[in-house]
């Protein structure tokens, strides 16, 4: 991995960003611009420095015998495409079904937030919250759908405002078995 720049070196590049895209950094406006966007960069990428293991590390196994699916739908994802930088926002549902220990609803949300801040591609941050749940938890199944709008299809480019792209990733029984596949997709949408 490349040596990481000094907060002097980022708050430099932003300046230089700021000339190139025709404004004055020195501008009263701007001057202290530098320092904000770095700020907010450390804040949009910080799941760079988060470890997901330690977050789903505390598990419960007094479950009472619980053995149906777990689902936290509606996770309010932001992330940053690695191809623009700019903003993905969406929701992610996370679901899987146990196998004789549980963790903590919160933890899942805190897998998809730590994956949603870094540089991403959806269908890499939807594979990489799923693998990390299945490989920690060992759960009989794990499911992961993140519905997601792209700034960098909706403010540029092709400029389709409202278009949204949706991703999953499905291990275990909700891979392998129907009936629990369609079980989970009707808890999301609703269809109890």
């Amino acid at each position: 991995m490349n040596k990481k720049p000094t907060r002097e070196e980022a708050e430099e590049a932003v300046r230089t960003l700021i000339s190139w895209a025709g404004d004055n950094p020195e501008r009263e406006g701007l001057i202290e611009t530098p320092k904000r966007v770095v700020k907010s960069y450390e804040e949009f990428y910080e799941g760079y420095d988060q470890n997901p293991e330690e977050i789903l590390s505390k598990v419960f196994e007094e479950i009472e015998g619980y053995d149906e699916i777990v689902l936290v739908k509606d996770i309010p994802l932001h992330s940053h495409c690695e191809h623009h930088m700019v903003p993905i926002i969406g929701k992610a549902h996370v679901a899987y079904l146990p196998d004789q220990r549980v963790v903590g609803l919160s933890k899942l949300a805190r897998v998809v937030d730590m994956f949603g801040k870094r540089l991403q591609t959806q269908e890499t941050m939807t594979a990489q919250i799923a693998d990390t749940i299945d490989e920690v938890l060992k759960p009989r199944g794990v499911a992961v759908i993140i519905d997601a709008e792209h700034q960098c299809m909706s403010s540029r480019g092709v400029s389709k405002h409202g278009a949204s792209t949706i991703t999953s990733r499905m291990l275990g029984v909700f891979r392998e078995n129907q009936k629990s596949r369609m079980e989970l997709l009707n808890l999301i949408s609703g269809n109890i």
